[in-house]
């Protein structure tokens, strides 16, 4: 259920920051903050970090339980599926290199998901 906007608190001070960057920002903008899109999304913040052995996924996923994520992966792209009654997460990531799925560990701690891929060679040397 969506509330009206005049039930909420915070819509005069976002209002006041708008006018604000607007007045700072002069004739070449006009900001809006968007709340509404940016609550409901359910993007995750995710982070990629790769070494020569090693491809590691943080991605931070608040409020969920560690049953409520599905991990996917097909050694080029990591399907992440989260979620609770208030709200859903799907984020499709394609890996920077291929990698070893079977070779995945995962942890989640403190709202904090890190899966470890070893990286598999880009290229198999082929014998005639």
């Amino acid at each position: 259920m969506r509330r009206d906007d005049n039930d909420d608190p915070f819509d005069e001070f976002f209002r006041e920051i708008e006018r604000m960057m607007d007045e700072m920002m002069g004739s070449e903008g006009d900001v809006h903050i968007d709340r509404d899109t940016a609550a409901e999304s359910g993007d995750l913040h995710v982070d990629v970090h790769e070494t020569d052995e090693e491809v590691r996924v943080v991605a931070d996923i608040p409020g969920v339980e560690k049953d409520g994520i599905d991990l996917k992966c097909d050694g080029n792209v990591l399907t992440i599926d989260a979620g609770t009654t208030h709200r859903e997460y799907h984020e499709r990531l394609t890996l920077p290199s291929r990698v070893d799925e079977h070779s995945a560990s995962a942890t989640y701690n403190n709202g904090i998901l890190e899966v470890t891929f070893d990286r598999e060679d880009e290229s198999a040397d082929i014998e005639l």
